[in-house]
This record gives structure tokens, C-alpha cells and sequence, in this order.
């Protein structure tokens, strides 16, 4: 009853408050390939024939500040193709380059500070998915998957392409190589894909696309794209790639002798379509070049460690499944990994990815080796999505785990609706999910799970409202489980003017409430609550921010929760206050900041909490990043302090030749971990990485080494 009242409350906030919609269009909103037979020097200069010969779009239009006002610094773009690839070419004219903001030079780096250009393409033209690529005045790169038009994105997907830029009097120029075996695609003898393209001026703040630049959109929403034409006879791509690997090491534990480890192995990738690809592992590469960040748990509840190996990172978005982030019925980092984080290695994997027509499939098959207690276990998930109406989807998914004598497995349906033209030119999504858990050796072989939930996403009013549930005999072993037993209430709803009478202001941002409610899905009694008040938040034009937020939150303990060594807090139901503020400055200066600060009720007393971060980038060449943070909690069964530090130095020598050294310590875990490390890039989807990883005990007085692990890793790419 609670959730309905609150939609048609939405439902006619909404409709008082829609805007009457303007045209998101703007003419030409074609551009067309030029084919060349000659072949391009990708170094930025843009200075082929064929560039002069290629049509040239230029009819940028502010998103920000100034929502549809002409761009003040003209942006220009032409593309090319041969049989092979796929080249574009940009002119970012600027009248003060010298003002330029270029501080980043690593793969996949954070683009949101710098000036950049970035375009996505829909080249199934279903106005849902993309590829999106972007690249700053230094030739960094960066790329993602954009999936569901926009509501999400697979930002470890690294694809094979490469980019050169050039800083001239004029301004900075780029140019794009896109080979058309990275992308998948339908064959066609004329090809008609969705483009976009956007350029960000950072020191204006200023952000301007090519079409849809209505502030309830952004580029990953291909509903809005302009279209590529012209591209004719590109054959069917037929690609054979081997990725082989090779590992080499030591690792030096306390008290034990140094290990040597090496291994070999590698992958082979088979386009059986330019649609479908499908990979064999052999061997399966595990080695994870980048360490955890260790996070203090002060919860009842589990914590969620993404994902960093590469084998399972490509494909992570074809397993999505709309029970949300709190209840995933396939979770990768249950395969090849043990409960102590110790690696199982894999025998053999199998993996299908694609599209055909309006099917979306994935499927992978992991085999482990049995090591210790841990038998030999397969792994099987399966997925697929249909696309229905414009924008919307429906689809199953089943993952097993099958084991001696034993399984689990879960399966599901989801459904979708999506449009980007509610009340004119609003965003609204409606979905669900249910799955069930079957597990063989349980005396209650299944439970449920389920979700429903509507989000409007928009640039005045954003709004949503879901409603989760795992029952007690939900099971997802290769999945992800927050809490058990439980159903959840969330709504939250902010209002986010944009006063002209406050010049200095961008944005206000106000949150009438959001709440999440939890209660025992078989008891119905209470088991926890949070809900936030936000009276004032703001980002200003020169790109600051500020909230102050009032959060009142309960917990229903049905027993005696350790919350730390020694320190017991009894069951029962504690209800309890606390205030909130968060600063930050502008993340494209030299030098920024982020302050929050927390205090007031704890259970049987008070919590106060505050984290600094701070980020000093000295030029395009080093960044450095160092946070703290410090939770004193004082309750009536005893008083204890958590301490957190992290640093971390990112080193660039070139956009192909980068590394960092990162390091934390807590006070909990009482070990200082370090993590060096350098990736060589010698071509595009080849990779060297030297690795470091240290550990240090720092309980007893003095450091003393706890392991010590040097990896070399080289991943090599041959196409055949």
C-alpha cells in the first residue's frame, strides 16, 4: 500500500513538474564515411588528402553550463574506413591552449577531470548498446560498454584500438583507429549504425554534444544518437585471435622458504560471426595484478569485492541480472577463488558472447581443479535477453554449480521497459526479477528471491522506489548475498533546480526523504532502517559540492552482535540519529579535496566519523592520492578507535608505458600492504605487467615483512 501511494504521489510530481520537451535534433544529424584505399599515419596531424575530401560535422550544442547554447569553441569531425578499420578524426579549435586541462596519460583513466573527447557507437542501431571511446589532449585512452541505453556501463572492457593526439596554437586534434574486428556488428552490404560524439571543455565546465543534449541525458544513451552512414562492403570479419600467456615468480611468506612460481597457458578467441564470439581457456590466467582495497567491516552484513581479473571481466555485463546489486545470482569471484582469497586453478573454460538479431546470449563453463578440501566443482552460467518494444528487454538466467555428489544452482526471468520520451523528453524504467535456488543436500532445497522497482532518473526530479526479497532458504552459491531472509523498501526522491537568480550556482540539490526498511521475511518484524533528509545540496558553477544530510536508522539484533574484539553489543532493537556533511572541491585542479563528516547515536552510545582525501596532480607525468579516515565509537560495552590510511602515486611515462604504487593500513587488520606496479602496452591487447606485493605486520613494535610476492606477466595477442 506504502509503495503505490508513493508512485502516484511520483506520477503526479511528474507530470506538475514536466517540462513541455524540446527537440533533442540537430540538423545535420548524419554524418557520412568516406572510403580510402590509401593508407592513414596515425599520428594526430590529420593531414591526408582524405581528410580534406571527408565530410565534416560541426553543430555542437551545450549540455552544460548552458543547456542549449551554441558551443563557444568550435569542434569538428570526419571518418574514414578502409576495409579494415575504422578511422575519426577531430578538430578541437581553441582559442587559449595553452589553458588546456591534460593531466593523465594511463589506459582507462579518469577522464571526468580532464578536456576530452569522447564518441559512442550503436552499431546494431537498436538504440541500446554501445561502445564507447574516449581520449584527452595527451592520446590517453579510455573504453566502456554502454548496455540498456545507458543505465549501465562495463568499464573494464579494454578493446583493441588506438588513438594519437596533437597540441598545436590552434587547439588539440585526434585521431581514431578502430579496427571493425573489435566491434560486433550485422553484415550488410550498407551499414547504418548510431554515432555521438561530445567534447568537454574543463576549464569552462563546459560540455557540448553532437545530438541529445538535454541535461536528463548523457552520451551513453544511444536513443538520442545521430546515425553513421555510408559505409559499404566491409566483409564479413572472420577473426582468429591467441592470446597465450606466460607468468613467472617468487613469493616469500614469514617463516616459510621463498616459492618460485611460473605458468603458462592462454586463450583463443573465435569470431564465429561478426555477432558472436566464442572463447576457450586453457589454464585460465588468474593472476590478479592489482590488490583488493581492504575495507573494515562495522556490519552484521557481507561485503562486496568487485571483480579484477581479466578473464572475467569482458564479458561481466552479458551475466547482469535485474535482481540489483545486493542479491546477484552470479558473482565471479566465486570461481577460482577461495573463502581466504587463496587461488583454484582452473582447468579448462569455455565462453559464448553476442547478439543476433534481437538476442542477446551469453554462456561460460569454468572446470576447477580440486586443491585441499575444495573438490573438483563446475561452473555453468547461462543468459539470455531478448529485446522488446524500443527499448526494453525480458530474460532468463540459470547458473550451476555442480560438485561430487552435490549441487546449486539458481535460475530466474527478469523483465525490463525503458523510455527516454516520458512527459516529453523524461527518463522512466519499470522492471522485475524473480529466481529460485535449488540446493541438493539441503533439507529445504529451495528459496526465492525477487525484485521489483521504477526509477525516474532526470535532471529536476529523480525518483525511485524498489522492493527486494530473499527468503531464508535463498541459496546463491556463485552468486552474491548481502543478507538473507529479508524483504527490502527503498524509495528516495530528490529535486534538483537550477536557480538563474544564484549566478554562482549550478545545480541545488534537495531530498525530501530516501529510505531503505528491512523486515524478516518470515517474521515481518523490524530488522533494519535508514533514511536520510537532505535539507541543502549544491554544485557550483566553478564545480564544488556540498550536501548536509539528517539520517535516522534502526537495528533489530536477534542476537548478540560482535562489533568488534571484545566488544559485544547485546540483541535487541536500538534506534538512533545522525547528521552528515560532504565537501569537495573541484576534482580539475592541481590540487583537490573531499571532506565528510559524520556524528551522533551508535547503538548504546556515539559514533563519529570523518575521512579526508586529498589529490595532488603535479603534471601529466604523476598523480598522487592519499585518504584517512577515523571512526571513534564510545558505546557502554567499551570504547574503540578504526583508523584507515591509503595512498597511492600513479606514474606515466607514456599513454602505452604507466604504472602506480599503491598502500593501506588499518588498524584492525594491523598490516601495511603495498602494490607496485607496471604495465608496458608494446602494441594494442598485448600487455607486460611487473608486480610487487608487500606486506608488513605492524602489531608488534617495529616492521617486519608478513610475504612478499614479485610476479612478471606477459599476455601476448596474434591474429590470425
Amino acid at each position: 500500500m506504502k509503495n503505490s501511494i508513493s508512485v502516484i504521489v511520483f506520477l503526479a510530481i511528474g507530470i506538475f513538474f514536466a517540462e513541455s520537451g524540446f527537440a533533442q535534433t540537430s540538423l545535420p544529424d548524419k554524418i557520412a564515411a568516406f572510403k580510402i584505399n590509401q593508407s592513414i599515419t596515425l599520428d594526430g596531424n590529420l593531414i591526408e588528402p582524405a581528410w580534406r575530401r571527408a565530410t565534416r560535422i560541426s553543430n555542437f550544442t551545450q549540455r552544460e553550463l548552458n543547456e542549449g547554447q551554441p558551443a563557444t569553441e568550435r569542434t569538428e569531425v570526419a571518418i574514414l574506413y578502409d576495409d579494415e578499420n575504422l578511422y575519426i578524426g577531430v578538430w578541437c579549435y581553441d582559442d587559449e591552449p595553452d589553458k588546456l586541462v591534460a593531466e593523465k596519460m594511463k589506459r582507462d583513466f579518469n577522464y571526468g577531470t580532464e578536456d576530452n573527447f569522447k564518441f559512442i557507437i550503436d552499431t546494431y542501431n537498436d538504440k541500446r548498446n554501445g561502445y564507447l571511446f574516449v581520449t584527452n589532449p595527451n592520446g590517453a585512452r579510455f573504453d566502456a560498454l554502454a548496455q540498456d541505453n545507458g543505465k549501465s556501463q562495463n568499464s573494464a572492457w579494454d578493446g583493441v584500438w588506438n588513438v594519437k593526439t596533437k597540441i598545436t596554437d590552434q587547439g588539440w586534434f585526434a585521431e581514431f583507429e578502430i579496427p571493425f574486428a573489435t566491434l560486433k556488428f550485422s553484415v550488410k552490404d550498407s551499414l547504418t549504425w548510431g554515432i555521438n560524439f561530445e567534447r568537454n571543455i574543463r576549464r569552462k565546465r563546459e560540455q557540448v554534444l553532437w545530438q541529445g543534449w538535454s541535461r536528463n541525458y548523457d552520451i551513453r544513451q544511444v536513443s538520442r544518437a545521430g546515425k553513421l552512414i555510408g559505409i559499404k562492403g566491409v566483409s564479413e570479419v572472420t577473426l582468429v585471435e591467441l592470446k597465450p600467456y606466460g607468468i613467472a615468480g617468487v613469493e616469500k611468506r614469514e617463516g616459510e622458504k621463498s616459492d618460485f612460481t611460473s605458468n603458462i597457458g592462454g586463450d583463443i578467441n573465435y569470431l564465429i560471426t561478426p555477432t558472436m564470439k566464442l572463447n576457450l581457456s586453457v589454464n585460465t590466467d588468474f593472476a590478479q595484478v592489482e590488490s583488493d582495497q581492504r575495507q573494515v567491516n562495522l556490519t552484521r552484513f557481507s561485503l562486496f569485492y568487485p571483480e579484477k581479473r581479466e578473464f572475467f571481466l569482458e564479458g561481466q555485463d552479458y551475466f547482469n541480472f535485474g535482481l540489483g546489486h545486493s542479491i546477484r545470482p552470479f558473482y565471479s569471484r566465486r570461481i577460482g577463488l577461495a573463502p581466504d582469497r587463496s587461488t583454484v586453478p582452473i582447468i579448462v573454460g569455455a565462453r559464448l558472447l553476442g547478439k543476433t538479431g534481437n538476442t542477446t546470449l551469453g554462456g561460460m563453463s569454468i572446470q576447477t581443479a580440486k586443491q585441499d578440501s575444495i573438490p573438483s566443482t563446475n561452473y555453468t552460467v547461462l543468459r539470455w535477453k531478448e529485446d522488446v518494444f524500443r527499448q526494453s528487454s525480458v530474460g532468463l538466467i540459470g547458473v550451476g554449480k555442480i560438485e561430487p555428489g552435490r549441487q546449486n544452482a539458481v535460475y530466474g526471468a527478469d523483465f525490463l521497459y525503458s523510455s527516454s520520451s516520458v512527459f516529453g523528453d523524461n527518463n522512466l524504467s519499470i522492471g522485475g526479477a524473480i529466481a529460485q535456488s535449488y540446493t541438493s543436500d539441503n533439507e529445504n532445497k529451495t528459496g526465492l528471491a525477487h525484485r521489483l522497482f521504477i526509477d525516474y532518473p532526470n535532471d529536476f526530479i529523480d525518483f525511485s522506489a524498489v522492493w527486494d526479497r530473499a527468503s531464508a532458504n535463498f541459496n546463491p552459491e556463485t552468486g552474491f548475498l548481502r543478507r538473507r531472509n529479508y524483504q527490502m523498501f527503498n524509495a528516495d526522491l530528490r529535486i534538483k533546480p537550477r536557480p538563474k537568480f544564484l549566478p554562482w550556482i549550478q545545480k541545488l540539490v534537495f531530498k525530501p526523504f530516501d529510505f531503505n526498511y528491512y523486515i524478516d521475511d518470515e517474521t515481518h518484524k523490524l530488522q533494519s532502517l535508514w533514511t536520510e533528509f537532505r535539507p541543502l545540496g549544491f554544485t557550483t558553477k566553478s564545480g564544488e559540492f556540498f550536501e548536509a544530510n539528517i539520517q535516522r536508522r534502526a537495528e533489530n539484533l536477534t542476537e548478540d552482535f560482535e562489533i568488534h574484539d571484545g566488544v559485544i553489543i547485546p540483541q535487541g532493537e536500538y534506534w538512533f540519529t545522525r547528521y552528515e556533511l560532504q565537501f569537495e572541491t573541484f576534482s580539475g585542479r592541481p590540487v583537490s579535496g573531499a571532506l565528510f563528516y559524520q556524528w551522533g547515536d551508535f547503538y548504546t552510545g556515539k559514533r563519529t566519523e570523518w575521512a579526508l582525501e586529498s589529490v595532488f596532480q603535479i603534471n601529466k607525468y604523476v598523480n598522487i592520492r592519499a585518504s584517512y579516515s577515523h571512526n571513534f565509537i564510545d558505546l557502554y560495552q567499551g570504547t574503540f578507535v578504526v583508523n584507515e590510511f591509503g595512498g597511492r602515486i600513479d606514474l606515466a611515462i607514456s599513454p602505452d608505458l604507466f604504472g602506480s604504487v599503491f598502500g593501506q593500513w588499518n588498524n584492525d587488520d594491523n598490516e601495511v600492504l603495498l602494490n607496485f606496479r607496471i604495465n608496458w602496452i608494446p602494441e594494442p591487447g598485448t600487455n607486460f605487467y611487473f608486480v610487487v606485493n608487500q606486506g608488513f605486520d605492524t602489531l608488534n613494535s617495529g616492521w617486519h615483512s608478513t610475504n612478499t610476492t614479485v610476479l612478471t606477466k606477459l599476455v601476448w595477442r596474434f591474429v590470425l
